[in-house]
């Protein structure tokens, strides 16, 4: 496939004082879509950079997986010259995204009201924990908290269950992904205005919208109509169910399908049972129907009814383990799982993204980077002069 002529972020410059996981992932898709990001760390570094497995010091997996298409720049800001540096970067900036406590930026000078007031035309990102405003604001956040506080262990409560926290980082990249849209929302309207804006995501409020789209349920009116929980999500029998050798996720949804299913079954008569014979009778009896599905299903091997269920077009697919993935048959097709040649690190194999822009994938324009590695670089790129840059550093 030929290159992309132009990506669409390519001439915005982003400084990413960004740490862990919701902040790097966001610049991250940043970068993925043209930005220059310079990422501005201190001596000791991000630290996913020591998470993980590792072939050198200070480039572990978890690192390598957020931290593509960027430059990196050590920057101590506590001295006052790594402090003017990057008042002259924040000058000649677009963006400027952190995921510090807003108390501490302000400690450090650069709160979003002085950085604007020296830079009228930047969007500054404030990646916080929780608003700022409320009681909450400047309290440390991170994934297991947002995952009890936001509801989403809770979830597993409405279920019957203890509460469980998801085996994944969902709210740190789940957030990271809300302040990604933000932030190409608040770029358009600098470009709109000509004016620079605040954007503030907060991981808190964030998931908590995110848990409460389908959970909110009837308690969205006012007054209630109902209470909280989505059944259908909630029900103890919405899980992989067992077939006659593994497990099988299926979702028949529609009445079409519902029919399909149960001609499949050898039950046609069930599309007539008035438990199940709409959308809301269905969803009103979730329990029972998930049941009498699932004792189908157990009865035929995964990949016979894979097969089947494809043919009937009713969506189904396998229970991949984490190691399944890389032999996925269409992730192999689309050469989902990229090779990749670092220079330092090695041969690595990176995740593609989400997208496809004018069906070209988005490139890796550039390696992760060690420590500081386009120190000089940038601050030459910036005008300082090699007896500055020394004193900088």
């Amino acid at each position: 496939m030929p290159a992309i002529a132009s990506l669409p972020l390519s001439d915005l410059r982003v400084l990413d004082l960004t740490t862990v996981i919701f902040g790097p992932y966001t610049t991250q898709m940043l970068g993925d879509f043209g930005a220059d990001v310079i990422k501005v760390e201190p001596p000791s570094g991000d630290l996913t950079r020591h998470l993980g497995p590792a072939r050198n010091p200070g480039m572990s997996s978890l690192f390598l997986g957020c931290n593509r298409n960027k430059r990196s720049l050590v920057l101590d800001l506590k001295r006052a010259p790594a402090k003017t540096a990057l008042w002259r970067l924040i000058e000649g900036a677009d963006l400027i995204v952190h995921n510090i406590r807003p108390q501490k930026m302000a400690a450090l000078g650069f709160d979003p009201d002085a950085v604007l007031v020296r830079n009228p035309k930047i969007v500054y990102g404030g990646l916080h924990g929780y608003w700022e405003e409320g009681p909450y604001g400047g309290r440390p956040a991170f994934d297991d908290v947002i995952q009890g506080e936001s509801g989403i262990a809770g979830t597993f409560v409405a279920r019957g269950d203890d509460p469980v926290l998801m085996p994944t980082i969902v709210a740190d990249k789940t957030a990271a992904l809300l302040a990604s849209t933000g932030l190409i929302a608040a770029i358009l309207h600098r470009f709109r205005t000509g004016r620079g804006v605040y954007l503030e995501t907060s991981m808190f409020e964030g998931m908590v919208g995110y848990t409460l789209l389908e959970h909110q349920h009837g308690t969205i009116f006012s007054p209630r109509e109902g209470a909280a929980g989505y059944p259908r999500a909630l029900s103890p029998a919405r899980r992989p169910h067992p077939t006659a050798d593994g497990f099988i996720c299926m979702l028949a949804y529609t009445d079409d399908q519902w029919r399909r299913f149960w001609s499949l079954a050898g039950q046609p008569a069930r599309v007539e049972d008035p438990r199940f014979d709409s959308l809301a009778s269905r969803s009103n009896n979730i329990d029972v129907l998930y049941g009498l599905a699932g004792e189908v299903l157990r009865q035929r091997p995964t990949r016979e009814w894979l097969a089947l269920l494809n043919e009937a077009d009713i969506p189904a697919g396998p229970v991949n383990q984490l190691g399944d993935l890389r032999a996925d048959p269409h992730l192999v097709e689309t050469g989902f799982f990229r090779p990749f040649e670092h220079p330092t690190e090695g041969s690595l194999e990176v995740t593609d993204t989400a997208f496809r822009l004018d069906r070209q994938r988005l490139p890796v324009r550039q390696h992760q980077p060690a420590l500081g590695e386009h120190s000089w670089e940038i601050l030459t790129e910036a005008g300082f002069s090699a007896t500055e840059i020394e004193e900088i550093l």
